[in-house]
C-alpha cells in the first residue's frame, strides 16, 4: 500500500472534518460480532478523526474497554457482559483495526499516534453523553489508555493497564531479552510494504487453517491489507511521534488511581518489574500478576474480574 501524499492528507483531514459528531448505522460484517456480546447494540461513531465501530450495553457509570493488536473489540467479550451489570460498557475497534476506518498515515505517522487515537475515544464517550468516564486498556489499548490519562486527565477516573509497561520505557531500555519476546515491535517499524507483505502471508495462512469462531472473527479483518497497513503504522507511530509526545510529558504523572495487571505466564512480568515501573508514571498506583499469559482477558477472565470489580467502585 502507498503512502499518501501530504495533499491527500490534508484533502481526507478537510473532509473529516466536514462531519458532525454523531451515531452512524452499522454494516451487516461488523453487526455479526454482536453473537459474542448477548444484550449488546452496535453503532458507528464519527470522530473528528476516524469512524469508530463499537458495541455497547447496560446502565450505571460509564466504562470504556480498548483492545489490543491484533485483535479486536471481541477480545473483551468475555469481560465486557459481566461488567455491563454495573456499568455502561462501551467497547470500540480503534481506529485502523477490526471495522473501524483507517484514516491515511499522516505526517510522521501522526494519524496512528496514541495522542489520535485517544481523541477518538473522548469524543466517542461524547457522543454517549460521557465526559468523565472510567478506561481499561488492554495491550495497544492500554497505550492510548496511557495517553489518554495524560492528554484529558479531567475526562479518565480510573485507568486499568493489561499487561504492558509504558512504551518509552520499552524503546529505551532495550535488550535481547525484549527484542527476543517482542520481535513483531521492531519487524512491524520497517519500511511499508515490507511488513506488511510477511503479515499478510502470515494471517492468510492462519485464516486456511482456522477452525474456532473467535479466531476466523479476527482473521476476518487482521487478514485485510488496510488493517494490516494502519496496524503497522501503530507501531511506527510507537517508534516515532509517540515516544516524542511521551518526551515531552516524562514530568506528567498519571492523576486518576492506576491499576496494573500483567500475566505471570508470560514475557511482560519475566522480564520487568511491572508495578515498580508504573509506579513511577501515576501518583496512584496498584497491581499484580495473574495467572494467564499476554492476553489476560481471554485467557484468566475471571480473575480479570476479580480485580476490576473493586478497583472500578473504590
Amino acid at each position: 500500500m502507498r503512502h499518501l501524499s501530504r495533499r491527500e492528507v490534508l484533502q481526507f483531514a478537510g473532509a473529516a472534518a466536514a462531519f458532525p459528531l454523531g451515531v452512524r448505522a452499522q454494516t451487516p460484517a461488523a453487526l455479526n460480532t454482536l453473537r459474542f456480546f448477548p444484550g449488546f447494540q452496535s453503532k458507528r461513531v464519527k470522530t473528528s478523526g476516524a469512524e469508530i465501530n463499537l458495541v455497547h450495553a447496560g446502565s450505571g457509570p460509564p466504562l470504556l474497554l480498548m483492545h489490543g493488536a491484533p485483535q479486536t473489540h471481541v477480545s473483551m467479550r468475555l469481560i465486557a457482559p459481566e461488567l455491563a451489570k454495573d456499568y455502561t460498557v462501551i467497547v470500540p475497534d480503534l481506529r485502523g483495526y477490526g471495522d473501524s476506518s483507517k484514516p491515511p498515515d499522516g505526517e510522521n505517522h501522526a494519524n496512528y499516534s496514541k495522542r489520535a487515537m485517544a481523541l477518538d475515544q473522548v469524543e466517542v464517550m461524547k457522543s454517549f453523553g460521557f465526559d468523565r468516564f472510567a478506561v481499561v486498556g488492554h495491550d495497544r489499548g492500554g497505550r492510548v489508555g496511557h495517553r489518554l490519562a495524560l492528554d484529558h486527565p479531567d475526562q479518565v477516573t480510573r485507568l486499568a493497564v493489561l499487561d504492558i509497561v509504558p512504551t518509552y520505557y520499552l524503546y529505551t531500555h532495550v535488550d535481547i531479552r525484549f527484542i527476543q519476546s517482542y520481535f513483531h515491535w521492531f519487524n512491524n517499524v520497517r519500511a511499508a510494504p515490507g511488513p506488511e507483505n510477511d503479515l499478510k502471508a502470515q494471517y492468510e495462512a492462519q485464516k486456511a487453517r482456522a477452525t474456532n469462531e473467535v479466531q476466523i472473527e479476527y482473521l476476518r479483518t487482521s487478514s485485510d491489507p488496510e488493517n494490516i497497513h494502519a496496524m503497522c503504522e501503530d507501531y511506527r507511530a510507537g517508534a516515532s511521534i509517540d515516544l516524542e509526545h511521551d518526551a515531552a510529558d516524562l514530568s506528567k504523572k498519571i492523576a486518576c488511581p492506576l491499576m496494573t495487571l500483567w500475566g505471570l505466564k508470560g514475557p511482560m512480568g519475566r522480564i520487568y518489574d511491572v508495578l515498580a515501573i508504573w509506579k513511577e508514571r501515576g501518583v496512584n498506583v496498584t497491581g499484580k500478576g495473574l495467572g494467564g499469559g499476554h492476553n489476560l482477558q481471554e485467557d484468566v477472565p475471571t480473575e480479570v474480574l476479580t480485580e476490576l470489580r473493586p478497583f472500578l467502585r473504590t
